[in-house]
């Protein structure tokens, strides 16, 4: 755990692990595997034809000698024939192979391209959705940081749509904070001039006000104050008929952090750790400000990152790497850890 959106160069990207889409006979042959035999010298190549080439959906390990990268994990993608002759499949094995035999060499982290997305012609959208569902599906069951890595914005895409639907949502809730804002505009409260401003008006009524404190002392106060952003957590887990690794793996979040959280009453995480569990437990929009009101955090409509949050909340859609792909694309903070 978990799965994270990179934009990086893949050769730099330092991990235990990085992937290199390959030809079957896995010579290099431009774009990124070539990239990745110049980062790491001639004795890459050297093993590679050691290996006797990889089959589609096959992976293949070697040394990663040059690269920041302990491995070069080699996978065939399929070529895109209209999504009609076992692309899917493929692509998915590419991931699964890739991922068992970073596993098997002890790799505790991993960087993916967009395998097929390039000169193999996937579509990218179809592509990212076929990554995502192997990798999930890995994480579900092991331990592992896995990054998809994206070398600019043309290598990413999400529904034109989708995308659509989040800048008009975007602009409508900023218009609509400022007009709020407008409103909010003070008026004097005495506007006649010279006129006497009557103690109770300036102060308040002290006796209305101050609170009743009757034989309380301060640790009795300190009592009621209400459940801490931790404890709350908890509370919807165990409502939502929920175990802990169902809980941190929806929200993709790293089982030491979620430890760290269920361990410590006070706990004071990120406002995108909150809002992970929130998706996560599927919490309507009202109870989602309640838990970042706990951890002291809100949301805004003046902040681009809050309003697709609320888009997807309010609309009931709670696949946090579909909200993750939004938040990339708008180049926001991805959730999780």
């Amino acid at each position: 755990m978990p799965l994270l959106f990179v934009r990086n160069d893949i050769t730099k990207m330092k991990c235990d692990a990085i992937v290199n889409a390959v030809d079957n006979d896995m010579k290099p042959d431009g774009g990124a595997d070539a990239a990745i035999h110049k980062a790491a010298g001639p004795q890459l190549f050297e093993e590679c034809m050691r290996l006797g080439g990889c089959a589609t959906g096959m992976a293949k390990i070697t040394k990663g000698f040059g690269l920041p990268a302990k491995h070069v994990i080699h996978t065939a993608g399929p070529r895109w024939q209209g999504g009609h002759a076992g692309e899917a499949d493929a692509l998915s094995s590419c991931y699964r192979e890739s991922l068992k035999l970073a596993k098997e060499n002890g790799c505790q982290s991993i960087a993916f391209p967009l395998i097929s997305s390039g000169r193999f012609g996937y579509p990218k959208e179809q592509a990212l959705k076929t990554a995502e569902e192997a990798i999930r599906a890995f994480l579900s069951e092991h331990e592992m940081t896995v990054y998809i890595v994206f070398y600019d914005k043309e290598s990413f895409a999400i529904g034109k749509s989708l995308k659509y639907d989040i800048k008009e949502y975007i602009e409508e809730c900023r218009v609509r904070a400022g007009y709020e804002k407008r409103r909010r505009v003070k008026k004097p409260r005495f506007p006649i001039a010279g006129a006497a401003k009557p103690a109770d008006a300036v102060f308040g009524s002290l006796e209305a006000e101050m609170p009743v404190m009757a034989d309380k002392s301060l640790i009795d106060e300190l009592d009621t104050i209400d459940e801490s952003f931790s404890q709350m957590l908890l509370r919807k887990i165990t409502e939502k008929g929920m175990s802990d690794p169902e809980c941190y793996q929806r929200a993709n979040i790293d089982r030491k952090l979620f430890s760290k959280i269920r361990n410590d009453v006070n706990y004071r995480p990120k406002k995108t750790t909150v809002i992970a569990f929130a998706v996560a437990l599927e919490l309507s929009l009202d109870e989602t400000k309640e838990m970042l009101m706990k951890a002291g955090f809100a949301l805004s409509h003046s902040n681009k990152f809050d309003i697709i949050i609320e888009y997807f909340i309010s609309r009931g859609r709670y696949d946090l790497f579909e909200i993750n792909e939004a938040l990339f694309e708008f180049d926001q903070v991805l959730l999780g850890a």
